[in-house]
């Protein structure tokens, strides 16, 4: 059998310096077959929703709710096509791609350094894109897409396991404060989305303060 896909116990991954808790077996392949999964069918709705708007520009899509949480404001901006077509469609095929590594990990293959690295960089793409696309929502755009949403929320979270993993196995650089993200790491993301929605919260105040009324 090829290296390359031998089962292991731990997933071949050791932290350098022996031993420590299987941190990607207990919890990286589920939020990348999870996050990935639902990362793909927020794409691919938003795929079918962005059809529906060309074909028909008066459909009205099920993501538009209000006057903020409004997908159909937010599909027919610049922004929403930042590569000279839809954003889904890099939804689509990167979601793919971590659904199916997610499902390998979860069959306890293992993986060669070069794919997480890979993954690594797919992963800082992702998220780079998605903060600018929350920026272009919230400061320019005046609207949030729900289903854009979904997608900044998995991808945040594939991100921040897919880094992690990589410094505890020492793929990456490991600063001696990794030890001190890994143990905590789930407060480490909850401050990151807490950040985001206090944003939220702030720029469309005057919103939200009609709905208490």
């Amino acid at each position: 059998m090829s290296a390359d896909t031998r089962v292991a116990p731990d997933l071949g991954d050791r932290p350098a310096g022996g031993g420590g808790e299987p941190f990607a077996a207990r919890i990286v392949p589920w939020i990348l077959a999870v996050g990935g999964g639902v990362g793909l069918l927020a794409a691919l709705t938003l795929t079918i929703e962005k059809v529906n708007l060309l074909t028909d520009p008066a459909y009205r899509p099920s993501c538009s709710i209000n006057p903020i949480l409004s997908c159909g404001s937010v599909m027919v901006t610049p922004q929403a096509s930042a590569f000279g077509f839809p954003n889904p469609l890099i939804g689509i095929v990167g979601f793919s791609v971590v659904t199916t590594i997610g499902v390998l990990l979860l069959a306890r293959v293992t993986l060669p350094r070069w794919c997480w690295l890979g993954l690594q960089v797919g992963a800082t793409f992702g998220v780079l894109f998605v903060h600018w696309l929350i920026y272009q929502s919230v400061y320019r755009i005046g609207a949030l897409c729900p289903y854009c949403m979904v997608v900044w929320v998995v991808t945040i979270a594939i991100f921040w396991y897919v880094t992690l993993h990589n410094l505890h196995h020492r793929h990456l650089p490991a600063p001696a404060a990794s030890t001190a993200l890994v143990r905590l790491h789930t407060v480490g993301l909850a401050v990151w989305y807490l950040v985001i929605a206090a944003l939220i919260g702030v720029e469309f105040w005057f919103y939200w303060r009609t709905l208490l009324m």
